[in-house]
Parts: structure tokens; C-alpha cells; sequence
């Protein structure tokens, strides 16, 4: 499969992820305006991903008029909760006084980098899942996407199914539908049918009775940001998903890259959460499903105490706050 997100030499290519199941489609983002509706309008997401698109970001700017610094900064604001993609619009901008060459080229890098440690930071997990559980082979539960869609190749949380599974260790996966806009459904569902690995979806509010009835051994998910302490921002539902877990006995296993630590948050309290358009949830594949006058809480994610969480782990192994 293709970078999620990638760089052609003249505009930064994306797999347009509002389109999938139904439509495998690449599209090009020649201007910061193009690339900041995609990151708003989700036809990339996922924390990794962010990264190389705040990164990327920084090289659109360069290329345009005006001061590229306020454009980066427009990017690093598109979305406020993954601390991933302020941190590739920091990380490429700290190569801008050497010419618009050093950005891309330290952009590159990160794209190169992504797919290393995520696929360290899987082996790392599958590792600790295999210590966590005793049944073989497993049945896991994932909650919205954390594969190869939400990263530049490979996946976190997903990855850790792609090691389990080369080595036979995968049963099924239970994929969490993720509700409102349907990322467990949409695209988990997609990368597990590409990979042959067999899955059922599932509503969001069945994963307490499959758990309840024995069905589930690990609940993995990834991570948009990671506070110092270990609370964990994530996916709207991963909060309730890690009580019914704890409640059975479920181990929940975080995986993603280091730069999803933000460690100048001392606990998940400090997290800005985004709160997303009304419509999404008062209409549903642009048929309206509530009163157009009704309000609505609609956040796009929640935070999960570090108690509920048996490992959070990273590229360099299983995550320990200082």
C-alpha cells in the first residue's frame, strides 16, 4: 500500500480518507489553504500522520508568497488536540533559515521515520500484549483506526495486529464502528479486509457485553496525545471503553510514537479537547437524523486515566513517567 501521506516533488499527495471504503482516491495539495481543509475536513487524520502533514506543511509555506512562519502557524492550528502536528510544523521549521531545500528535506526525514518507529513501537506492544494475555491466538478489540490510514505506513495500535498476525497469533478483531464519523467501520474494517486478517464490527456500545461474554483478550488503540503522567487522549469512547475494560479484567494496550508524549502536560486534565461541527452528528451520509435545531455535545476526544491503561508504549518500549 502507498504513503498515507507523501511528498510527489511539486505538492503533497494524501489518501482521501472522507472517501474510503467506497472509493480508494489520491489527492493533491499544491497551497497551505488546500492542506489545512483536509487536516479540518479529516481526509487526513490520525497523530502520525499530522506530523508529516505539519511537516509538509512548513514546505508548502516556504514555497509560497508572504512570511512562511504565519502560514505554519495556521497549520499547527488546524486542529488542537494531536500534539503531533504542531510538533512536525516545530520540527520543520527549525530548518527554514537554511533554505526551503533543509525543510523538505527534514520533512522527508520524518516520513522516513515514521513508518521505523512505528513498526518498532508495535513489535515493542505485541511483545507486552503476548506477556499480558494467556490465550493463543488472540481476539482483539480496536476502538477508531490506528493503522496504516492514520499514520505514514505501517500503523500503531493496527501494527501490532500485522505482527501478531504474520505469526499467526490473531483469532479476529473486534473493530469498534467510532461513531460519529465511523473510522473503525469505514477504515479499520478496510486495512483488516486488505490484510486478510477477520474482524466483525461492532457497535460502540457492544464492546462492555463482549467483554462481558468472554470475547475480547486486549483492547488496543492509539493516541493523539500523552500527558507526562500517562493519561491518554484518544478517539471519543476510548475513556468508556477503558472502564468496561478494567471492569472485566481487559487489558487496554496505547500504542504510538514518542512524539505523541507531550510532557509539558503534567496530567490528560491539561488537554485541549476539539469539539467538532454539530452536523456530524445531527446528520448521517448527508441524510438529517435530528431535529436541525438540536443542540449537541460533540467532542472528538476524550481523556483516559493512566490507571485504566495496563501499557502505553512507544518506540522505545513500554512508557514509564518520570
Amino acid at each position: 500500500m502507498r504513503r498515507t501521506i507523501d511528498w510527489d516533488g511539486d505538492a503533497v499527495t494524501i489518501i482521501d480518507q472522507t472517501a474510503l471504503p467506497t472509493d480508494y482516491r489520491i489527492l493533491r495539495l499544491r497551497t497551505v489553504d488546500e492542506l489545512i481543509d483536509a487536516i479540518r475536513r479529516l481526509a487526513v487524520r490520525g497523530a502520525p500522520a499530522l506530523g508529516a502533514a505539519g511537516a509538509l506543511g512548513v514546505v508548502l509555506a516556504s514555497r509560497e508568497g508572504g512570511d512562511p512562519r504565519v502560514s505554519a502557524a495556521r497549520v499547527a492550528q488546524a486542529r488542537p488536540t494531536a500534539v503531533n502536528l504542531s510538533w512536525g510544523v516545530a520540527r520543520a521549521l527549525k530548518k527554514l533559515d537554511e533554505g526551503a531545500d533543509a525543510v523538505l528535506a527534514e520533512a522527508l526525514e520524518i516520513l522516513d521515520e515514521d513508518e521505523r518507529l512505528n513498526r518498532a513501537a508495535s513489535a515493542h506492544a505485541a511483545d507486552i500484549v503476548l506477556g499480558l494475555c494467556d490465550r493463543r491466538p488472540l481476539r482483539l478489540l480496536s476502538h477508531c483506526n490506528a493503522g496504516h490510514l492514520a499514520t505514514v505506513a505501517w500503523g500503531s495500535a493496527l501494527g501490532v495486529v500485522w505482527h501478531l498476525h504474520e505469526r499467526g497469533l490473531v483469532e479476529s478483531v473486534l473493530v469498534d464502528e467510532t461513531r460519529p464519523l465511523l473510522q473503525g467501520a469505514r477504515l479499520t474494517a478496510w486495512e483488516l479486509a486488505q490484510a486478510g486478517v477477520p474482524y466483525r464490527v461492532q457497535p460502540d456500545g457492544a464492546a462492555a457485553a463482549a467483554m462481558a461474554r468472554g470475547l475480547v483478550d486486549c483492547v488496543l488503540v492509539g493516541a493523539d496525545r500523552i500527558a507526562a503522567n500517562g493519561d491518554v487522549a484518544n478517539k471519543i469512547g476510548t475513556y468508556g471503553l477503558a472502564i468496561a475494560a478494567h471492569h472485566h479484567g481487559v487489558p487496554v494496550v496505547v500504542v504510538a510514537p514518542s512524539s505523541t508524549v507531550d510532557g509539558s502536560l503534567a496530567t490528560g486534565a491539561e488537554i485541549a479537547i476539539e469539539e467538532r461541527e454539530p452536523d456530524e452528528l445531527r446528520t448521517f451520509m448527508g441524510t438529517r437524523i435530528a431535529p436541525p435545531d438540536a443542540d449537541v455535545f460533540n467532542p472528538a476526544f476524550d481523556v483516559t486515566p493512566a490507571g485504566l491503561i495496563a501499557a502505553v508504549v512507544t518506540e522505545d518500549g513500554r512508557y514509564r513517567p518520570a
